[in-house]
Protein backbone atom coordinates (compact mmCIF):
# COMPACT_ATOMS: atom_id res chain seq x y z
CA UNK A 1 0.00 0.00 0.00
CA UNK A 2 2.81 2.42 0.71
CA UNK A 3 4.06 2.02 -2.86
CA UNK A 4 0.90 3.66 -4.25
CA UNK A 5 1.29 7.42 -4.63
CA UNK A 6 -1.44 9.49 -2.98
CA UNK A 7 -2.98 6.59 -1.04
CA UNK A 8 -2.86 8.49 2.26
CA UNK A 9 -5.64 10.85 1.18
CA UNK A 10 -8.36 8.13 0.90
CA UNK A 11 -8.71 7.43 4.65
CA UNK A 12 -9.08 11.18 5.26
CA UNK A 13 -11.73 11.49 2.56
CA UNK A 14 -13.70 8.53 3.94
CA UNK A 15 -13.49 9.90 7.49
CA UNK A 16 -14.72 13.27 6.25
CA UNK A 17 -17.68 11.72 4.42
CA UNK A 18 -18.53 9.59 7.47
CA UNK A 19 -18.38 12.59 9.82
CA UNK A 20 -20.35 14.83 7.44
CA UNK A 21 -23.10 12.23 7.06
CA UNK A 22 -23.70 12.03 10.81
CA UNK A 23 -23.53 15.79 11.29
CA UNK A 24 -26.21 16.26 8.61
CA UNK A 25 -28.28 13.44 10.14
CA UNK A 26 -28.02 15.04 13.59
CA UNK A 27 -29.13 18.43 12.23
CA UNK A 28 -32.05 16.83 10.37
CA UNK A 29 -33.31 14.91 13.40
CA UNK A 30 -32.80 17.45 16.18
CA UNK A 31 -33.05 20.67 14.22
CA UNK A 32 -36.44 20.16 12.63
CA UNK A 33 -38.65 20.53 15.65
CA UNK A 34 -41.60 18.49 16.73
CA UNK A 35 -44.06 19.73 14.11
CA UNK A 36 -42.37 17.87 11.29
CA UNK A 37 -42.62 14.53 13.09
CA UNK A 38 -46.15 15.03 14.45
CA UNK A 39 -47.92 13.83 11.30
CA UNK A 40 -45.48 10.98 10.81
CA UNK A 41 -45.95 9.72 14.37
CA UNK A 42 -49.73 9.57 13.93
CA UNK A 43 -49.71 7.67 10.62
CA UNK A 44 -50.19 4.14 12.04
CA UNK A 45 -53.08 5.38 14.18
CA UNK A 46 -54.87 7.64 11.72
CA UNK A 47 -58.10 6.67 10.02
CA UNK A 48 -58.66 8.23 6.59
CA UNK A 49 -62.45 8.01 7.05
CA UNK A 50 -62.50 9.92 10.35
CA UNK A 51 -64.21 13.31 9.77
CA UNK A 52 -62.56 14.80 12.88
CA UNK A 53 -59.10 14.46 11.31
CA UNK A 54 -60.31 16.08 8.08
CA UNK A 55 -61.67 19.06 10.02
CA UNK A 56 -58.37 19.48 11.89
CA UNK A 57 -56.44 19.49 8.59
CA UNK A 58 -58.74 22.15 7.12
CA UNK A 59 -58.35 24.39 10.17
CA UNK A 60 -54.53 24.23 10.11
Amino acid sequence: MSSIDGIEIYPLISLGIFFLFFVILFIYVFGGGKNRFKDISLLPLSDPNDPREQNEEEQS
